[in-house]
């Protein structure tokens, strides 16, 4: 967007764009091997324990024998998407001007397809490197509607799934998220609301509230993730379609009595069966 051949100079084009021209000339820095190994240990233990802190998670990571302070913790924990899940106080705060759209979802029957889906990002770890993964899981099934992957927590990638989801699979009646300002920004609502989807937003440090895609994540980093050094983007992609695959059409729920979430999906569930 900044162009130095421009009429303009590049201070006046920072001020027309609204950024600070600091920023114009920063050069992104590669993150250290030794914050490479934190972050792929505390995406392990935040997985084992969801409800850990920054200040029990540094615990955990000095027992192990990491020298790590709590606020060191803390920043690679915001560099990486995460936050202990548990309730806690007025903590969690979109992007200023984004709105919040109330919890949905609480009391209410699910009992078929395409009644909710539900949206969220997670941390994945590479060989060198990390990326992220966002995934449109349909609330009753359990089954991943569409998935994208991106190497910066921007809105983009979150948009492309749920267009894709929507684009393969129809018009859901809720769509619950967190508050994340991804899922807060207006070009993220416009696709919800230009198909008159009624919005659900986590309450504020609620984990109970979007537990089924807390419950996939972990599936998808013990069973895939954990068991790979991806060494590029385009080699965690394909693994991570393989395996989402298998999940969809081969791999049994018991919650599903025993069926995939792909016969879930496109088979007529038992009316009495009801997700909770």
């Amino acid at each position: 967007m900044i162009s130095n051949s421009a009429m303009l100079s590049v201070s006046r084009q920072a001020i027309l764009l609204g950024i600070s021209r600091g920023s114009v000339y920063y050069q992104p820095r590669p993150v250290s091997d030794a914050d490479l190994k934190l972050m792929h240990r505390i995406d392990k233990l935040h997985t084992e324990f969801p409800f850990a802190g920054s200040r029990m998670l540094q615990g955990l990571l000095v027992q192990e024998g990491f020298a790590v302070g709590r606020l060191h913790v803390a920043t690679l924990m915001k560099r990486m998407g995460i936050e202990a899940l548990y309730r806690k106080p007025n903590t969690s705060k979109p992007a200023p001007g984004h709105k919040i759209y109330p919890y949905l979802l609480r009391k209410l029957a699910v009992t078929r397809p395409n009644q909710v889906w539900a949206m969220d990002i997670t941390y994945i770890p590479m060989a060198r490197g990390f990326i992220y993964l966002a995934a449109v899981l349909d609330w009753f099934t359990r089954r991943v509607l569409s998935w994208r992957l991106s190497i910066t927590l921007e809105v983009d990638f979150c948009i492309d799934a749920v267009e894709e989801a929507l684009a393969r699979h129809g018009t859901p009646e809720i769509f619950n998220s967190d508050q994340g300002s991804q899922f807060t920004s207006t070009d993220f609502i416009k696709v919800l609301t230009g198909r008159e989807i009624k919005i659900s937003m986590d309450g504020k440090g609620a984990w109970r509230d979007n537990v089924f895609v807390e419950r996939l994540w972990r599936t998808i980093k013990y069973e895939e993730v954990y068991l790979r050094a991806y060494t590029s983007v385009s080699e965690a992609r394909a693994s991570l379609g393989r395996y989402l695959g298998f999940y969809n059409s081969r791999r049994p729920h018991s919650s599903l009595d025993g069926k995939t979430p792909d016969q879930a999906y496109f088979n007529v569930l038992r009316p009495e069966a009801v997700a909770a």
